[in-house]
């Protein structure tokens, strides 16, 4: 019999459930056989569970790249506002989808990291199609100085993308508007930076810190 199942599929009924449950499926059996498919099918796409839940983060990733690409095309833009433009729509697209990402995401920064290292190797390809060649700082360093800067900037602009995750997570702003203002003001401050523009936006950026963590406590 020819498989009717595709990854999307599965994507949806795996997210109905534990949205309508709380929890994963038992097993990969009970749920292929309470959704009308053989378990051999679910094969054909994912090898678990988890593997789905990395998949739905690195999906909306990809689609958010995609779209801010569509939507631009023949435009010229510089790197800070490609970024942004996935960024917003990227946080957009989890906002669609915010309690099931929050409940795939859950609250342990162990189970993050586990459950984003796909995300992670895909922003890390995504950051390397950025053109930050226009940095004379970068363009006039040595080969191993340069490459030892484009990993650390990889790395950073994925320790920023985690820290705008946690701060939508703990958004309680209408239209989660706050998480806006916390990656422009972050990108900002760190094109700046990087630029060797005046500090004014740092200064800025840890009013803004400052006020978010601190005036409830």
């Amino acid at each position: 019999m020819e498989n009717l199942m595709t990854a999307d599929k599965i994507f949806e009924l795996y997210g109905e459930y534990i949205l309508n449950h709380g929890e994963r499926p038992k097993n990969i059996y009970r749920f292929a056989k309470d959704n009308g498919f053989e378990e051999k099918d679910f094969y054909d796409y994912f090898s678990s569970f988890e593997q789905i839940e990395k998949s739905m983060l690195v999906n909306l990733f990809d689609k958010s790249v995609a779209l801010a690409s569509e939507a631009h095309i023949g435009d010229e833009m510089t790197s800070k506002e490609r970024l942004l433009n996935v960024y917003f729509i990227f946080f957009e697209n989890m906002t669609m989808n915010r309690s099931l990402v929050l409940m795939i995401l859950g609250n342990d920064k162990l189970h993050f990291a586990k459950i984003s290292n796909q995300l992670k190797k895909t922003h890390r390809d995504f950051i390397k199609t950025l053109d930050f060649n226009d940095w004379s700082m970068i363009k006039e360093a040595q080969d191993d100085v340069r490459n030892f800067h484009e990993k650390a900037r990889e790395e950073a602009f994925w320790l920023h993308l985690v820290s705008a995750i946690e701060f939508w997570k703990k958004d309680t702003s209408p239209a989660f508007e706050k998480t806006d203002i916390f990656i422009e003001k972050t990108i900002d401050t760190g094109f700046e930076l990087m630029d060797n523009e005046p500090l004014r936006k740092v200064v800025d950026l840890g009013k803004f810190l400052f006020k978010e963590t601190f005036r409830k406590a």
